[in-house]
């Protein structure tokens, strides 16, 4: 079988990632501050999914969570907008980015036991969340937000080597997947 890393970069443009890196899970910034910005619902999301606050767990679990791995895989997808204001745009790439979450995931799941994927802004998937009167619907494709995880984005796209902001009139989201290779 050849290495994830070989794989990745071979499908790399046909997965639509547009940038990657393989990291330690010791390169992760945790801030109680992203966790407030959840709590504050500054995207609509907070307490209203199984991918979000409070469902995903405290600050102490979820870091607890991404700490039981050793390594884990940062990407990007980039998306075009027609201006800096085109909402509609931005919701379009982040469908497409989650599009394409199952098919990166699906590459570590061939060659790893356990593997944990964070995305983008929330679930999306049902219409209406069961959260949180009942337990998720699809709790196997269920991709919990990094920021929900308390991770900063922004340092962690600095100390991979890749854009946080990749110019005027785009939009770019991550991913990221967790996993250990002696599991």
């Amino acid at each position: 079988m050849m290495p994830i890393q070989d794989t990745i970069r071979l499908q790399k443009e046909a997965l639509g990632i547009h940038e990657y890196a393989f990291m330690n899970t010791g390169d992760l910034v945790f801030s109680q501050g992203v966790r407030n910005l959840c709590e504050m619902n500054s995207c609509g999301e907070y307490g209203k999914t199984w991918a979000c606050p409070p469902g995903v767990g405290t600050m102490e679990e979820c870091q607890s969570k991404l700490l039981r791995y050793q390594h884990f895989f940062v990407f990007t997808t980039l998306h075009p907008l027609e201006d800096s204001y085109d909402f509609e745009g931005m919701m379009e790439g982040k469908e497409r980015h989650r599009e394409r979450c199952p098919a990166i995931a699906a590459l570590f799941e061939k060659e790893y036991q356990d593997v944990f994927i964070l995305s983008a802004e929330g679930c999306g998937r049902c219409e209406r969340c069961t959260y949180p009167d009942a337990p998720c619907r699809f709790p196997d494709t269920l991709y919990p937000s990094i920021e929900s995880y308390c991770v900063e984005v922004n340092r962690l796209a600095a100390s991979a080597g890749i854009h946080y902001i990749n110019g005027a009139n785009t939009v770019t989201y991550f991913g990221c997947i967790f996993y250990d290779p002696t599991a």
